[in-house]
């Protein structure tokens, strides 16, 4: 099969690898449908040491069964599932408490001779307590905002969920990448009555409000915070999804005393700033990975009625043999995130449960016309339209 392979900074390559088989009785082999580069994946992009054996990349993904194991009860070849960006066994006393991402048997895909996700075909360890199955066609139209489950969509909602958020509440969301915009998404979905969105890119923060954002702050550090406090007196819950110590650092100085920060951005700094007088201000820290085996299932039905569209945050899509392409357009911020097909879909058999209306964006640009169902080819270009009606037949 082919696969994407990064061996250092910079050098995502796409090669031959070995197809999945079944090696232990609890695995299933999927076919990926879509997958896509995480933000995440960014960081090793930026900073990895080259290596002569290389890393297989990609943790979201979602296809249709290929074959499974001689102990998997639940799910049958032919199946589409998504996968989230873990696997579990979701039985251990971590899984049964909601907290699958501590399962005492998972772990990451790309790790441990487990594939990863950004590749023709993914064995999946635990395949009963890990995939979920999904009630589409694998070439509906909410395939897009069903990847989104896998990683960004359940990201976004583990920070509102940590944070306490509910109605009524002020929330600051710092970050306007994929997760962060989908924190909004979150937030708003959880009852939020004022949704502060710190960014600076104008494409995302539009859309940002278009998931629910009501104000979006530019400025940074101390000017930032000045600017928020301006606007809001000081947020009850702010929701960093950076990673970055200024943007800890601008959470904590938004929130009011006894509010809660909520960090998602995979922290890339070791110590934070938390002094005595910190310390009486008694600011709840939590976040954290997001359990997504346990979040899939709760988000599903907003997203099969169309209640949530977390799908629009794929602004770019790319086969798989572009996917070096995939990661320099994010890391060069042209693209906010980028779906991955590893290769065109053939309609099987009609989806009986996706509306035939979906929200996407419509884009216009100038020597690109295509209006098609899924991801616009150009971030930079300002959607006029957000509804687009979709024949299934």
């Amino acid at each position: 099969m082919r696969a994407a392979v990064m061996y250092g900074a910079g050098d995502v390559r796409v090669e031959d690898r070995p197809d999945p088989k079944i090696v232990r009785p609890t695995d299933a082999v999927v076919r990926v449908v879509a997958s896509c580069v995480c933000g995440s994946d960014l960081w090793p992009y930026a900073s990895m040491p080259a290596t002569g054996t290389g890393r297989p990349m990609g943790h979201e993904f979602l296809g249709v069964i290929e074959e499974t194991g001689t102990d998997v009860t639940t799910l049958t070849a032919g199946e589409l599932v998504v996968a989230p960006f873990t696997y579990s066994d979701n039985t251990c006393d971590y899984c049964t408490k909601g907290l699958h991402i501590s399962c005492r048997n998972g772990g990451r895909y790309g790790f441990d001779g487990v594939d990863g996700g950004q590749g023709e075909a993914v064995r999946v360890p635990y395949a009963d307590g890990t995939l979920v199955r999904l009630p589409v066609a694998a070439d509906s139209a909410l395939i897009p905002s069903l990847l989104a489950l896998s990683d960004v969509m359940t990201t976004g909602h583990h920070g509102a969920v940590t944070a306490g958020v509910g109605r009524g509440d002020t929330v600051l969301v710092i970050g306007d990448g994929a997760v962060g915009l989908c924190a909004v998404l979150a937030a708003k979905r959880l009852g939020a009555e004022r949704i502060v969105l710190a960014g600076r890119h104008q494409t995302r923060t539009s859309l940002g409000r278009d998931f629910g954002a009501t104000d979006v702050v530019a400025e940074r550090g101390e000017e930032g915070i000045t600017r928020i406090r301006e606007l809001t007196g000081g947020v009850g819950k702010a929701i960093e999804a950076v990673g970055t110590r200024t943007a800890f650092d601008t959470a904590l100085g938004a929130v009011l005393d006894g509010g809660t920060v909520s960090r998602l951005g995979v922290p890339q700094y070791a110590q934070v700033a938390l002094d005595p007088a910190e310390f009486m201000r008694n600011v709840t820290l939590t976040g954290g990975a997001s359990p997504a085996r346990a979040y899939i299932p709760q988000l599903l039905p907003d997203v099969l009625d169309g209640t949530i569209v977390p799908g629009l945050v794929f602004s770019e899509t790319f086969p798989l043999d572009r996917t070096p392409d995939a990661y320099r357009a994010m890391a060069d911020r042209r693209a906010l995130k980028a779906l991955i097909r590893p290769r065109p879909v053939t309609p099987r058999s009609r989806d009986l449960r996706a509306p035939r209306t979906v929200t996407w964006p419509v884009i216009r640009s100038g020597n690109n016309s295509d209006t098609t169902a899924g991801p616009s080819s150009h971030l930079d270009s300002r959607p006029d339209d957000r509804t687009l009606v979709l024949n299934q037949t």
